[in-house]
């Protein structure tokens, strides 16, 4: 009898917008030899039991997906639209090939427009004139209610969207059995909070010790780990302010900074 597979929420990617190193910037952990210090845009991947779930597409997802040797992709999922988590779905393109049929994406309605207007050609029924290689061979399945998305099941994964507030915007975080990810997130609706009762693992938000219009600050999101009280918690879109080394050593037991290539075991 084969065992099943360990199973993992994969950090891909574990930095703000820019990246770290951010282009032009000589501070110490801009320049910082610590391989934690090195931190693609935001994205992780859901190994369930019956295939590959990235959540978002970040701008380096064949170099993240190369690093952690995923050979295929089922599906993908998305918090919102914005380009430092869509801008790698054209990677996407071998997979539908590898799978004989289309890449499953599931977004809310806001983000399957920006989809569809910025993968237009992924959409054009028109006869273009690209070849079928050229193509993303993808299928948009909606999430929903905006008022209360429902959860769905994903190969063999149950997912519950958690809304979530980024700045102004609704975004979405996911939980997956006892794990839940949280990024880009200034404010968790009251109502959102019942859905990160009990967690095992917490990933959550931090960009810097300062306070941002649009993510939750160091001390914000230990405020909101204080609350929700998750056994192990980690810090994620991190910007080249906060090094690891000096930040961890800061942060109260339970509470780590996260890192590209981090694994957190699915139940």
């Amino acid at each position: 009898m084969t065992a099943e597979r360990e199973r993992n929420l994969i950090i891909l990617g574990s930095g703000t917008s820019h990246g770290v190193p951010m282009i032009g910037c000589v501070c110490d952990v801009c320049l910082s030899e610590d391989p934690r210090n090195k931190r693609m845009r935001s994205g992780a991947l859901i190994e369930g039991p019956e295939g590959n779930i990235l959540i978002d597409t970040a701008p380096e997802l064949r170099m993240q997906l190369l690093r952690e040797r995923v050979r295929l992709v089922h599906a993908a999922i998305y918090t919102h639209s914005h380009a430092d988590h869509l801008f790698g779905l054209d990677d996407l393109r071998l997979f539908g090939h590898y799978l004989g049929g289309p890449v499953g994406l599931y977004c809310e309605e806001n983000v399957e427009r920006q989809i569809r207007k910025a993968y237009g050609y992924a959409f054009d029924d028109s006869g273009s004139g690209l070849h079928p290689g050229a193509v993303p061979n993808l299928v948009i399945h909606r999430i929903g209610p905006a008022s209360a998305p429902e959860p769905f099941e994903l190969c063999g994964v149950k997912i519950i969207p958690i809304r979530l507030m980024h700045g102004k915007l609704p975004v979405l975080g996911f939980r997956i059995g006892d794990v839940a990810f949280c990024t880009d997130v200034s404010e968790i609706p009251e109502e959102s909070f019942a859905l990160l009762e009990g967690l095992d693992t917490l990933v959550i938000d931090a960009l810097r010790e300062k306070p941002h219009a649009t993510h939750f600050s160091v001390g914000q999101a230990l405020e909101a780990i204080a609350r929700l009280k998750p056994r192990q918690a980690y810090l994620t879109h991190i910007s080249h302010t906060l090094d690891h080394t000096r930040t961890s050593a800061t942060l109260p037991e339970g509470v780590e900074m996260a890192y590209d290539g981090l694994r957190i075991r699915l139940g």
